[in-house]
């Protein structure tokens, strides 16, 4: 990080997929307005990062300021939200920094280019590299302390290898040896034998099973014949242990994959739903011009509404493009039970939020060229994947109070 505060006024992002970096263009802030423009030798590349709301254009684009604090939704999606955006208040304010200060440009700034996905951020303010093995349990311990508002002597170290990772619960970016029993700081390029992975850690409203009851859920999404990436529960020394996923924005090879949640690419704000399935399989379409995808989608909306997964805003929706431009959905990724905002949906299934069942599902399945009986194979694989929610949560250590209720809520939606 950088030694006092100077606020930025010009930022340039940069794409890498790989080793090779690409200039996409300059984000200027003047007189409380976000400005961008994208470079011309990128427009030339016909590479388009965020086609719906931010296409290739040479013009100078503004964005409203109500919506991202005036960022285009692309560049939004790099800065991470509660966990992450709390952790770095926390250290600035530590410096002597007005946290309330900080524009946009100053957030990505320290995002720099150890964020998700493949886009960077010049100039990088990010925390230094850390060496050296990583220990969960103080880990956990240490978020736990951040979140009850005490002081830590890891914050930058929590600061560091938090990356860009959003959502409310606290995060690490970890790299874990092919047998799981080493685990290394994950944020920067791994050595050799290790895969870039996040692991996650309970918030103060979550039990000591919260970890086991995810990693439940993406078992359960696999059998659903959902795209998830590998999971794990590491044992931990309090709870059933954390669970962590294999990242989907990096490659066998190292490289990196760019990222764009729903909620970037249609301008649609998590915190306030709105969406319908409907929405999403039409934008996976014009997106990806593969129906394939969209079914994806569709299992996704299945699986989320027979688990009673009604946490389903547009962040928890992502898609990947490679470097030559090829759009695909990303894996299925934050999987477990919740009720959603009043107990509904977060986002609907045909209008409908508080109480979607089979006839939505049925209805939705004909955007996505389905038929009855296709659509009533995936539903029935899914019901038979949830049906296994007590046989799982018992193997794993999920408590019984919370085996009887979720099982309870699954069953009223079977």
């Amino acid at each position: 990080m950088v030694k006092s505060f100077t606020p930025i006024t010009v930022l340039n992002i940069i794409l890498c997929f790989q080793e090779q970096s690409i200039n996409v263009g300059r984000l200027a802030h003047r007189e409380g307005k976000i400005y961008f423009e994208y470079d011309m030798n990128f427009i030339n590349k016909k590479l388009e990062l965020s086609p719906f709301k931010l296409p290739l254009s040479s013009r100078l684009q503004v964005f409203d300021s109500g919506l991202f604090e005036g960022l285009p939704g692309v560049f939004n999606d790099s800065l991470p939200d509660g966990w992450g955006r709390l952790l770095l208040d926390r250290a600035l304010r530590s410096r002597g920094v007005n946290e309330s200060a900080l524009s946009p440009l100053d957030r990505l700034a320290h995002v720099g280019h150890r964020g998700m996905g493949a886009l960077m951020y010049e100039p990088d303010y990010s925390q230094r590299k850390i060496t050296g093995a990583i220990d969960l349990d103080r880990l956990a311990l240490q978020s736990q302390k951040i979140l009850e508002g005490e002081s830590s002597n890891v914050l930058q170290e929590l600061v560091a290898l938090n990356g860009s990772s959003a959502g409310a619960r606290p995060k690490a970016l970890i790299g874990v040896s092919k047998d799981k029993s080493r685990l290394v700081q994950g944020v920067h390029d791994l050595n050799r034998g290790y895969e870039p992975w996040l692991v996650k850690f309970p918030n103060s409203q979550d039990g000591p099973d919260a970890g086991a009851i995810e990693y439940v859920y993406s078992l359960m999404a696999r059998e659903a014949g959902l795209d998830v990436m590998d999971t794990h529960l590491f044992e931990a020394q309090k709870g059933q242990g954390y669970f962590a996923t294999k990242r989907f924005d990096r490659t066998n090879s190292g490289g990196r994959l760019h990222m764009h949640t729903a909620c970037g690419l249609l301008h649609s704000d998590f915190r306030i739903p709105a969406l319908d399935y409907q929405d999403l399989i039409k934008a996976t379409m014009v997106l990806t011009r593969d129906v394939r995808e969209a079914q994806k989608m569709y299992r996704l909306a299945v699986f989320n509404v027979l688990s009673h997964n009604r946490d389903d805003h547009s962040k928890n929706f992502s898609f990947l493009m490679d470097e030559v431009g090829i759009w695909r959905m990303a894996p299925a990724y934050d999987l477990t039970f919740s009720n959603g905002p009043g107990g509904e949906q977060s986002t609907m299934v045909m209008g409908e939020g508080k109480n979607p069942r089979r006839e939505h599902l049925f209805e939705l399945s004909k955007t996505v060229n389905l038929s009855k009986a296709e659509a009533n194979r995936i539903i029935d694989k899914t019901i038979s994947a949830v049906q296994q929610w007590k046989n799982f949560a018992r193997t794993h250590g999920v408590s019984t109070a919370n085996i009887k209720r979720i099982g309870d809520m699954i069953n009223e939606m079977l």
